[in-house]
């Protein structure tokens, strides 16, 4: 490792030490954007320093010194990087965005100086060929086989000017990445869709009426906005009864970050062409076969073959729910159907088919009530977590919520923060990440945060849901109680730290509980009357569950595909303008359609040009088989039931990324998953008899 240059952090900056707070929750009302980047430029030259020292070790390597060192080192850096990137993705500002280009090549460069080092790389081969007579037990051997394959597929065996050239493109990357995400963020909120006249709001709710008129008062323009959500589908294009102004929205939806200064074509064009050349310098083929040497699936044509199953019976659905869809929008007067009117009449066809109206459920959906009757107590009753209100303890915003987790024993697990609401300067969509990750090794508990984007009630109101937004908090938990679950003793292993075709498994499973009855009559009850929502709603709901499982599996293939399509590009692969390369993808896999367009269009794609899915947008669907293979393996065994979360628990969500995925996956199910239970879950397959799949469709992130 070369020399290292100290860079000096000032004695009063918060990040410097622990938090003394409660599970080290970062003490976020002390700490500016300064002080995070200070911390993190501190942090970067302190691991090297760290880093330097176990290279520079006159002792012969060994398990201790040199892959437990490396687990140590970097406590600096950790501790602020969590800090500052989940403020980027929750509360960017112009000075955010400006220190985040700043950084971004650094910690790449950073990374690299760690990964790509010689003499390090050098230990680490020592120990690895060493492993099984080392006395080690089954965590610590699979952590020395974990960092050897991590440095190989990182480039540790190139040659000098393999690592100078590999160096070279990680830093452009970096750069790339965080421009096309900011450049998203921002076309989002300018692309808003500003209206005038209330008139045009006919169809959305009193209740979403006042949040738009809340968001144009936020931005200062007159009137009502309405802001744009991370899909290509919008809520409000199953509610809004004005076609013209249904046609605005999603043209404003499709169109994000596709020309003038936030034109992200030109930016995707040259990640994936990097991200090819990266992929070839590595020895493989494609950027995808470098992604799946190290995913559950194994390789690209795994993948393949289980999209490609899909791809014909769910285009066959998409079409026979166009002409349903077609037939009730002649009723309006509308010649032909557009995609813009695809969700508006979906909700007719569902409404005529199956009496069941879902904007009409939001009363039954306040947002605490389903968190802590519903969620909560689903973790309550499964694993014997209890969440307590901790209001002393700050959030790094006043959105932010902050609970102390204990289990059934009353013993501490950690913290969970919560922000639901949408707001300007945070990121579309919804996820969860750490401040404080669980390790026995460091003595840390977890501490972890869901994001929603939900909008927020106007002044006095109640926060009401969307079903779909019940599920993807319902899902977003999941993750939660993955990172909160974990019992580890290495970092390299907490939580979510799994492949990426697994970690959605554990979320997926989770949703099975929001329509479960024992869990949603104790939080669907109305906002107004406390009544229970009927049982004939209920029945409702899950007789309708297959409506519209064609329209969102193709537009999730659709986006699946075009991912693969952009990583199987080679340096020799021409293209010329990234619209035509996408449409060109579209139509070579089957899934072209009009009225069903993808789930995530090239410009706007954030999972896979500014998020970690690049390759692997397809793990929602591939964890689903394992999801829905579960979800049958729960109620063989009864349910929602002590015994059953417990194994679930130990066996899979506490081991992270320790065993095996796929070996924890069979210590729960006693067998390799079937596929049989995702298909039939997604009409791919004749029914199953009554009741088995109840509340099981899917809405990837």
């Amino acid at each position: 490792m070369s020399a290292v240059e100290t860079t000096p952090v000032s004695p009063d900056n918060p990040l410097l030490e622990p938090s003394a707070l409660p599970y080290g929750l970062p003490p976020f009302a002390a700490i500016t954007l300064e002080h995070c980047r200070e911390a993190m430029l501190a942090g970067m030259a302190e691991q090297r320093a760290e880093v330097a020292a176990v290279v520079g070790s006159a002792e012969p390597p060994t398990f201790e010194n040199t892959v437990v060192a490396l687990e140590r080192s970097g406590r600096l850096l950790r501790r602020a990087g969590a800090v500052f990137h989940n403020l980027a993705s929750s509360t960017s500002s112009a000075r955010l965005r400006e220190i985040e280009r700043e950084l971004a090549p650094l910690e790449a460069a950073h990374s690299d100086a760690l990964r790509l080092d010689p003499a390090l790389f050098a230990r680490i081969q020592a120990v690895h060929a060493t492993r099984h007579e080392a006395g080690l037990d089954a965590e610590a051997l699979r952590l020395v086989e974990r960092y050897h394959l991590d440095f190989v597929l990182s480039g540790a065996g190139l040659d000098d000017a393999g690592r100078a050239r590999l160096s070279e493109l990680n830093q452009e990357l970096s750069e790339l990445s965080t421009t096309f995400g900011q450049n998203l963020q921002v076309a989002t909120e300018a692309a808003a869709v500003q209206v005038t006249d209330a008139a045009e709001l006919d169809g959305l709710s009193d209740e979403e009426v006042a949040a738009a008129a809340r968001a144009a008062a936020d931005r200062g323009v007159e009137g009502y906005l309405l802001p744009l959500s991370l899909p290509t589908g919008q809520p409000a294009l199953a509610k809004l009864r004005n076609r013209d102004l249904r046609r605005r929205v999603f043209e404003a939806s499709v169109a994000r970050a596709s020309d003038g200064a936030y034109d992200n074509r030109p930016v995707a064009l040259r990640i994936a062409r990097l991200r090819a050349e990266r992929a070839r310098l590595l020895g493989f083929a494609t950027h995808a076969d470098l992604v799946l040497a190290d995913q559950t699936a194994g390789s690209t044509e795994a993948v393949d073959a289980m999209l490609a199953s899909m791809v014909g019976p769910s285009r066959d659905n998409a079409r026979a729910e166009a002409a349903a869809l077609s037939e009730a929008a002649a009723r309006d007067g509308v010649a032909e159907l557009a995609a813009w009117d695809w969700a508006f009449y979906s909700e007719r066809v569902r409404a005529e088919r199956y009496a069941i109206d879902t904007a009409a459920l939001r009363p039954w959906f306040e947002l605490d009530r389903v968190l802590v009757d519903g969620v909560f107590r689903a973790a309550e009753l499964l694993y014997g977590y209890r969440f307590t209100p901790r209001p002393e303890l700050a959030g790094y915003h006043p959105d932010v919520r902050v609970w102390e987790v204990t289990d059934a024993d009353g013993h501490a697990v950690g913290l969970y923060l919560g922000d639901y609401f949408a707001r300007e300067g945070k990121r579309g969509g919804a996820w969860m990440s750490s401040f404080v990750t669980q390790s026995r090794l460091l003595g840390t508990r977890p501490v972890v945060v869901n994001n929603l984007n939900i909008t927020r009630a106007a002044d006095g109101q109640p926060t009401l849901l969307t079903l779909d937004e019940v599920n993807t908090l319902f899902h977003e938990f999941g993750h939660t109680l993955h990172g909160l679950s974990s019992a580890v003793t290495y970092p390299r292993f907490a939580g979510t730290s799994v492949p990426r075709d697994f970690v959605e498994f554990p979320s997926q499973v989770n949703e099975m509980w929001a329509l479960w009855p024992e869990v949603l009559a104790h939080y669907a009850r109305h906002v107004d009357t406390d009544e229970p929502l009927p049982a004939s709603v209920v029945e409702a709901i899950d007789a309708a569950r297959l409506w519209g499982e064609g329209f969102s599996t193709l537009e999730y293939l659709a986006a699946t595909l075009l991912d693969q399509a952009w990583h199987r590009i080679t340096p020799e692969t021409e293209i010329g303008d990234p619209v035509e390369f996408e449409r060109a993808a579209l139509v070579a896999a089957g899934v072209a359609d009009d009225l069903v367009p993808p789930r995530y269009r090239t410009t706007y794609f954030q999972h896979v040009f500014a998020g970690g899915y690049a390759a692997g947008y397809y793990s929602y669907i591939w964890s689903e088989v394992l999801d829905a293979d579960t979800v049958e393996w729960f109620r063989e065994n009864g349910g929602l039931r002590r015994e059953n979360g417990e194994v679930f628990r130990s066996r899979l969500l506490a081991v992270g990324g320790s065993v095996d995925p796929l070996e924890a996956f069979r210590a729960v199910r006693g067998r390799d998953a079937d596929p049989t239970p995702l298909l039939r879950r997604r009409g791919l397959l004749a029914p199953h008899p009554a009741g088995m799949d109840r509340g099981e469709g899917k809405d990837p992130s």
